[in-house]
Protein backbone atom coordinates (compact mmCIF):
# COMPACT_ATOMS: atom_id res chain seq x y z
CA UNK A 1 0.00 0.00 0.00
CA UNK A 2 1.13 3.06 -1.13
CA UNK A 3 2.56 5.80 1.67
CA UNK A 4 0.01 8.70 1.97
CA UNK A 5 1.94 12.33 3.18
CA UNK A 6 0.81 15.66 4.34
CA UNK A 7 2.47 18.88 3.60
CA UNK A 8 2.09 21.81 4.54
CA UNK A 9 1.52 25.01 1.56
CA UNK A 10 4.11 27.86 2.34
CA UNK A 11 3.39 31.83 1.25
CA UNK A 12 7.14 32.96 -0.65
CA UNK A 13 6.59 36.23 -1.87
CA UNK A 14 3.37 37.12 -1.31
CA UNK A 15 1.92 35.60 -3.88
CA UNK A 16 3.79 32.36 -4.55
CA UNK A 17 2.63 28.92 -3.02
CA UNK A 18 5.32 26.51 -2.51
CA UNK A 19 5.34 22.75 -1.69
CA UNK A 20 8.34 20.67 -0.89
CA UNK A 21 8.59 17.16 -2.22
CA UNK A 22 9.98 13.84 -0.95
CA UNK A 23 13.20 13.77 -0.92
CA UNK A 24 12.96 9.89 -1.99
CA UNK A 25 11.01 10.80 -4.84
CA UNK A 26 13.48 13.45 -6.33
CA UNK A 27 16.62 11.59 -5.94
CA UNK A 28 15.07 8.20 -7.41
CA UNK A 29 13.79 10.36 -10.52
CA UNK A 30 17.32 11.89 -11.13
CA UNK A 31 16.56 15.52 -9.69
CA UNK A 32 18.82 18.26 -8.24
CA UNK A 33 18.23 21.79 -7.21
CA UNK A 34 17.33 24.08 -10.11
CA UNK A 35 16.16 21.53 -12.25
CA UNK A 36 12.64 21.69 -13.01
CA UNK A 37 9.32 19.29 -12.65
CA UNK A 38 6.18 19.24 -15.00
CA UNK A 39 2.65 19.48 -13.07
CA UNK A 40 -0.29 18.19 -15.03
CA UNK A 41 -3.66 19.56 -13.36
CA UNK A 42 -6.24 16.44 -13.10
CA UNK A 43 -10.06 16.43 -13.91
CA UNK A 44 -10.57 15.45 -10.52
CA UNK A 45 -8.85 18.64 -8.49
CA UNK A 46 -5.54 16.42 -8.33
CA UNK A 47 -2.12 17.40 -9.96
CA UNK A 48 0.35 14.97 -10.98
CA UNK A 49 4.10 15.62 -10.51
CA UNK A 50 6.58 14.56 -13.19
CA UNK A 51 10.35 14.61 -13.18
CA UNK A 52 9.92 15.02 -17.26
CA UNK A 53 7.03 15.99 -19.38
CA UNK A 54 4.68 13.23 -20.59
CA UNK A 55 5.75 11.68 -23.87
CA UNK A 56 2.84 11.90 -27.02
CA UNK A 57 2.21 8.16 -27.43
CA UNK A 58 2.97 6.93 -30.90
CA UNK A 59 0.49 7.18 -33.59
CA UNK A 60 -1.43 4.08 -34.31
CA UNK A 61 -1.72 3.31 -37.92
CA UNK A 62 -3.83 1.10 -39.95
CA UNK A 63 -3.92 -0.23 -43.33
CA UNK A 64 -7.00 -0.79 -45.68
CA UNK A 65 -6.09 -3.56 -48.37
CA UNK A 66 -8.99 -2.23 -51.27
CA UNK A 67 -8.87 -5.18 -53.91
CA UNK A 68 -11.12 -3.27 -55.93
CA UNK A 69 -13.65 -0.12 -56.42
CA UNK A 70 -16.04 -1.07 -53.42
CA UNK A 71 -19.08 0.73 -52.93
CA UNK A 72 -18.12 4.39 -51.79
CA UNK A 73 -20.59 3.64 -48.19
CA UNK A 74 -18.49 0.27 -47.29
CA UNK A 75 -15.14 2.39 -47.57
CA UNK A 76 -16.51 5.18 -45.95
CA UNK A 77 -17.52 3.38 -43.03
CA UNK A 78 -14.10 1.34 -42.68
CA UNK A 79 -12.62 5.00 -42.60
CA UNK A 80 -14.94 6.16 -40.18
CA UNK A 81 -14.25 3.32 -37.36
CA UNK A 82 -10.56 3.35 -38.07
CA UNK A 83 -11.03 7.59 -37.15
CA UNK A 84 -13.19 6.63 -33.93
CA UNK A 85 -11.11 3.59 -33.00
CA UNK A 86 -8.19 6.27 -32.58
CA UNK A 87 -5.73 5.49 -35.78
CA UNK A 88 -3.57 8.21 -36.43
CA UNK A 89 -2.51 6.93 -39.70
CA UNK A 90 -4.66 5.29 -42.05
CA UNK A 91 -2.88 4.22 -45.36
CA UNK A 92 -5.00 2.71 -47.81
CA UNK A 93 -3.62 0.32 -50.64
CA UNK A 94 -4.84 -0.47 -54.32
CA UNK A 95 -4.76 -1.47 -57.43
CA UNK A 96 -3.61 1.60 -59.58
CA UNK A 97 -6.66 1.49 -61.50
CA UNK A 98 -8.75 1.74 -58.23
CA UNK A 99 -6.55 4.87 -57.40
CA UNK A 100 -9.22 8.01 -58.89
CA UNK A 101 -12.32 5.92 -57.01
CA UNK A 102 -9.94 5.91 -53.31
CA UNK A 103 -8.68 9.21 -53.62
CA UNK A 104 -11.87 10.59 -53.91
CA UNK A 105 -13.17 8.57 -50.96
CA UNK A 106 -10.09 9.85 -48.47
CA UNK A 107 -10.64 13.57 -49.55
CA UNK A 108 -14.90 12.91 -48.79
CA UNK A 109 -13.80 11.61 -45.62
CA UNK A 110 -11.24 14.10 -44.56
CA UNK A 111 -14.70 16.35 -45.19
CA UNK A 112 -16.63 14.82 -43.15
CA UNK A 113 -14.28 14.28 -39.89
CA UNK A 114 -12.61 16.87 -37.66
CA UNK A 115 -8.96 16.52 -37.83
CA UNK A 116 -7.94 14.18 -40.58
CA UNK A 117 -5.71 14.86 -43.68
CA UNK A 118 -4.83 13.08 -46.88
CA UNK A 119 -1.05 13.91 -46.19
CA UNK A 120 0.46 11.05 -48.74
CA UNK A 121 -0.07 10.03 -52.22
CA UNK A 122 1.63 7.33 -54.83
CA UNK A 123 0.23 5.42 -57.60
CA UNK A 124 -0.81 2.37 -54.90
CA UNK A 125 -1.88 4.15 -51.96
CA UNK A 126 -2.97 7.02 -50.07
CA UNK A 127 -2.23 8.00 -46.68
CA UNK A 128 -4.42 9.91 -43.81
CA UNK A 129 -3.30 11.42 -41.15
CA UNK A 130 -5.23 13.17 -37.85
CA UNK A 131 -3.99 16.65 -37.10
CA UNK A 132 -6.80 17.23 -34.33
CA UNK A 133 -5.61 17.78 -31.07
CA UNK A 134 -8.36 16.46 -28.52
CA UNK A 135 -6.80 18.78 -25.94
CA UNK A 136 -8.75 21.66 -28.02
CA UNK A 137 -11.69 20.66 -28.45
CA UNK A 138 -12.96 18.90 -25.64
CA UNK A 139 -15.80 16.36 -25.49
CA UNK A 140 -17.70 19.18 -23.50
CA UNK A 141 -16.95 21.63 -25.62
CA UNK A 142 -18.69 19.39 -28.68
CA UNK A 143 -21.36 18.51 -26.31
CA UNK A 144 -22.20 22.85 -26.33
CA UNK A 145 -21.48 22.97 -29.52
CA UNK A 146 -24.15 19.97 -30.63
CA UNK A 147 -26.21 21.63 -28.62
CA UNK A 148 -26.48 25.12 -30.40
CA UNK A 149 -26.35 23.22 -33.56
CA UNK A 150 -29.43 20.91 -33.43
CA UNK A 151 -31.78 23.62 -31.53
CA UNK A 152 -31.28 25.65 -34.19
CA UNK A 153 -31.79 23.13 -36.61
CA UNK A 154 -34.94 22.58 -35.43
CA UNK A 155 -35.49 26.47 -35.22
CA UNK A 156 -34.99 26.64 -38.90
CA UNK A 157 -36.34 23.69 -40.47
CA UNK A 158 -39.90 24.66 -39.47
CA UNK A 159 -38.59 28.48 -40.07
CA UNK A 160 -38.11 27.54 -43.77
CA UNK A 161 -41.44 25.24 -44.26
CA UNK A 162 -43.30 28.66 -43.07
CA UNK A 163 -41.39 31.29 -45.51
CA UNK A 164 -40.80 28.58 -47.96
CA UNK A 165 -37.04 29.17 -48.03
CA UNK A 166 -35.49 26.35 -49.98
CA UNK A 167 -31.79 27.64 -49.18
CA UNK A 168 -32.72 27.88 -45.45
CA UNK A 169 -33.88 24.14 -45.68
CA UNK A 170 -30.95 23.09 -47.61
CA UNK A 171 -28.70 24.89 -44.71
CA UNK A 172 -30.10 23.02 -41.93
CA UNK A 173 -29.41 19.81 -43.89
CA UNK A 174 -26.25 20.36 -44.59
CA UNK A 175 -25.63 21.52 -40.63
CA UNK A 176 -26.50 17.72 -39.75
CA UNK A 177 -23.01 16.97 -41.40
CA UNK A 178 -21.32 19.81 -38.59
CA UNK A 179 -23.17 17.44 -35.97
CA UNK A 180 -22.35 14.07 -36.87
CA UNK A 181 -18.68 15.33 -37.22
CA UNK A 182 -18.77 16.63 -33.52
CA UNK A 183 -20.39 13.17 -32.62
CA UNK A 184 -17.42 10.90 -34.24
CA UNK A 185 -14.57 13.30 -32.14
CA UNK A 186 -16.49 12.85 -28.86
CA UNK A 187 -16.84 8.94 -29.49
CA UNK A 188 -12.85 9.36 -31.04
CA UNK A 189 -12.30 10.78 -27.59
CA UNK A 190 -14.55 8.06 -25.63
CA UNK A 191 -12.13 5.23 -27.39
CA UNK A 192 -8.90 6.83 -26.79
CA UNK A 193 -9.57 6.73 -23.15
CA UNK A 194 -10.45 2.93 -23.27
CA UNK A 195 -7.35 1.64 -25.85
CA UNK A 196 -4.91 -0.25 -24.34
CA UNK A 197 -1.27 1.88 -23.04
CA UNK A 198 -3.34 4.85 -23.15
CA UNK A 199 -2.31 7.56 -20.67
CA UNK A 200 -4.10 6.10 -17.07
CA UNK A 201 -7.71 7.85 -16.22
CA UNK A 202 -9.50 7.84 -13.33
CA UNK A 203 -12.74 6.31 -12.70
CA UNK A 204 -14.73 9.39 -12.48
CA UNK A 205 -13.54 10.96 -15.98
CA UNK A 206 -14.40 7.72 -17.62
CA UNK A 207 -17.62 7.54 -16.64
CA UNK A 208 -17.97 11.06 -17.61
CA UNK A 209 -16.44 10.30 -20.98
CA UNK A 210 -19.10 7.41 -21.41
CA UNK A 211 -21.93 9.72 -20.74
CA UNK A 212 -21.20 12.40 -23.08
CA UNK A 213 -20.51 9.67 -26.31
CA UNK A 214 -24.25 8.80 -24.93
CA UNK A 215 -25.48 12.34 -25.16
CA UNK A 216 -23.28 12.68 -28.38
CA UNK A 217 -25.11 10.02 -29.75
CA UNK A 218 -28.70 11.71 -28.73
CA UNK A 219 -27.70 15.03 -30.17
CA UNK A 220 -26.70 13.30 -33.22
CA UNK A 221 -29.95 11.70 -33.30
CA UNK A 222 -32.36 14.80 -32.80
CA UNK A 223 -30.48 17.01 -35.47
CA UNK A 224 -31.23 13.62 -37.66
CA UNK A 225 -34.78 14.53 -37.08
CA UNK A 226 -34.40 18.29 -37.43
CA UNK A 227 -32.79 17.20 -40.94
CA UNK A 228 -35.92 15.48 -41.52
CA UNK A 229 -38.03 18.14 -40.81
CA UNK A 230 -36.36 20.24 -43.57
CA UNK A 231 -35.82 17.24 -46.07
CA UNK A 232 -40.11 17.93 -46.16
CA UNK A 233 -39.53 21.27 -47.85
CA UNK A 234 -40.53 20.13 -51.51
CA UNK A 235 -44.02 19.07 -50.48
CA UNK A 236 -45.05 22.48 -48.99
CA UNK A 237 -42.96 24.32 -51.50
CA UNK A 238 -46.05 25.66 -53.58
CA UNK A 239 -48.67 25.90 -51.34
CA UNK A 240 -47.29 25.98 -47.70
CA UNK A 241 -48.53 25.41 -44.67
CA UNK A 242 -51.82 26.65 -43.16
CA UNK A 243 -51.46 28.65 -40.38
CA UNK A 244 -53.44 26.86 -37.91
CA UNK A 245 -51.20 23.98 -38.41
CA UNK A 246 -47.84 26.27 -38.49
CA UNK A 247 -48.76 27.27 -35.09
CA UNK A 248 -49.43 23.95 -33.57
CA UNK A 249 -45.80 22.63 -35.26
CA UNK A 250 -44.12 25.49 -33.48
CA UNK A 251 -45.43 25.31 -30.02
CA UNK A 252 -44.70 21.27 -30.37
CA UNK A 253 -41.13 22.40 -31.87
CA UNK A 254 -40.94 24.84 -28.56
CA UNK A 255 -41.58 22.67 -26.12
CA UNK A 256 -38.99 19.89 -27.72
CA UNK A 257 -36.21 22.65 -27.42
CA UNK A 258 -37.09 23.61 -23.92
CA UNK A 259 -36.85 19.99 -22.66
CA UNK A 260 -33.47 19.89 -24.76
CA UNK A 261 -32.52 23.14 -23.30
CA UNK A 262 -33.77 22.27 -19.44
CA UNK A 263 -32.11 18.72 -19.70
CA UNK A 264 -28.78 20.02 -21.18
CA UNK A 265 -28.68 22.66 -18.17
CA UNK A 266 -29.28 19.60 -15.48
CA UNK A 267 -26.48 17.68 -17.05
CA UNK A 268 -23.36 20.52 -16.93
CA UNK A 269 -24.79 21.81 -13.27
CA UNK A 270 -25.60 18.65 -11.75
CA UNK A 271 -28.98 19.85 -10.95
CA UNK A 272 -31.33 16.70 -10.03
CA UNK A 273 -34.55 19.08 -9.97
CA UNK A 274 -34.27 20.57 -13.23
CA UNK A 275 -33.53 17.42 -15.47
CA UNK A 276 -36.98 15.92 -13.37
CA UNK A 277 -38.82 18.86 -14.61
CA UNK A 278 -37.23 18.14 -18.19
CA UNK A 279 -38.86 14.36 -17.80
CA UNK A 280 -41.90 15.39 -16.32
CA UNK A 281 -42.48 17.98 -19.16
CA UNK A 282 -42.90 15.19 -21.49
CA UNK A 283 -46.53 14.58 -20.58
CA UNK A 284 -47.48 17.85 -21.80
CA UNK A 285 -45.35 17.60 -24.67
CA UNK A 286 -47.26 14.29 -25.14
CA UNK A 287 -50.54 16.00 -25.35
CA UNK A 288 -49.21 18.56 -28.01
CA UNK A 289 -47.94 16.05 -30.25
CA UNK A 290 -51.44 13.78 -29.50
CA UNK A 291 -53.40 17.07 -30.78
CA UNK A 292 -51.20 17.71 -34.07
CA UNK A 293 -51.72 13.79 -34.72
CA UNK A 294 -55.31 14.03 -34.97
CA UNK A 295 -55.35 17.18 -37.11
CA UNK A 296 -52.76 15.92 -39.31
CA UNK A 297 -54.94 12.87 -39.88
CA UNK A 298 -57.29 14.91 -41.89
CA UNK A 299 -54.44 14.93 -44.69
CA UNK A 300 -53.94 12.92 -47.76
CA UNK A 301 -51.38 11.59 -50.07
CA UNK A 302 -48.02 12.98 -49.95
CA UNK A 303 -48.63 15.90 -47.43
CA UNK A 304 -49.92 13.42 -44.81
CA UNK A 305 -47.17 11.41 -45.19
CA UNK A 306 -44.64 14.52 -44.98
CA UNK A 307 -46.91 16.02 -41.46
CA UNK A 308 -46.66 12.54 -39.98
CA UNK A 309 -42.64 12.41 -40.53
CA UNK A 310 -42.44 16.21 -38.50
CA UNK A 311 -44.52 15.33 -35.83
CA UNK A 312 -42.89 12.31 -35.75
CA UNK A 313 -39.59 13.62 -35.63
CA UNK A 314 -40.47 16.63 -33.37
CA UNK A 315 -42.14 13.80 -30.92
CA UNK A 316 -38.98 11.78 -31.23
CA UNK A 317 -36.47 14.84 -30.30
CA UNK A 318 -38.33 15.61 -27.27
CA UNK A 319 -37.81 11.87 -25.98
CA UNK A 320 -34.26 12.12 -26.85
CA UNK A 321 -33.99 15.21 -24.98
CA UNK A 322 -35.58 13.33 -21.64
CA UNK A 323 -33.11 10.56 -22.17
CA UNK A 324 -30.49 13.29 -21.95
CA UNK A 325 -32.22 14.47 -18.28
CA UNK A 326 -32.36 10.84 -16.98
CA UNK A 327 -28.47 10.27 -17.70
CA UNK A 328 -28.09 13.81 -15.73
CA UNK A 329 -29.76 12.59 -13.14
CA UNK A 330 -27.82 9.38 -12.88
CA UNK A 331 -24.70 11.42 -13.13
CA UNK A 332 -25.73 13.90 -10.62
CA UNK A 333 -25.80 11.20 -8.17
CA UNK A 334 -22.81 9.46 -9.03
CA UNK A 335 -21.04 12.80 -8.47
CA UNK A 336 -22.76 13.53 -4.66
CA UNK A 337 -21.67 12.62 -1.48
CA UNK A 338 -22.54 9.76 0.36
CA UNK A 339 -24.43 9.34 3.53
CA UNK A 340 -22.17 8.44 6.20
Amino acid sequence: MRKVEGRKLQLTGGSTFVVSLPKRWVTDAGLKAGDTVFLEPQVDGAVQIRARPMERPLARRRVFEEKGAERRDHLLRKLIGAYIAGFGYIEIRFKPEAGPFVRRVARDFSRMVIGPEVIEETRNSVVIQDLSDTAELSPEKCLRRMHLTVRAMHEDALAALRSRDDTLARDVAQRDQDVDRLYWMVAKQYNLAHTAGAAPRNAGEKTELHNYRLIAKLFERIGDHAERIARTYPVFAEHGLEPRLLKELDAARDSAIAILDKAFFALLTADIDSANEAVDDLDRHQKLIDGLSHHVASKKGEELLALAAIVDSLARSANYATDIAEIAIDYAVSKGAETP
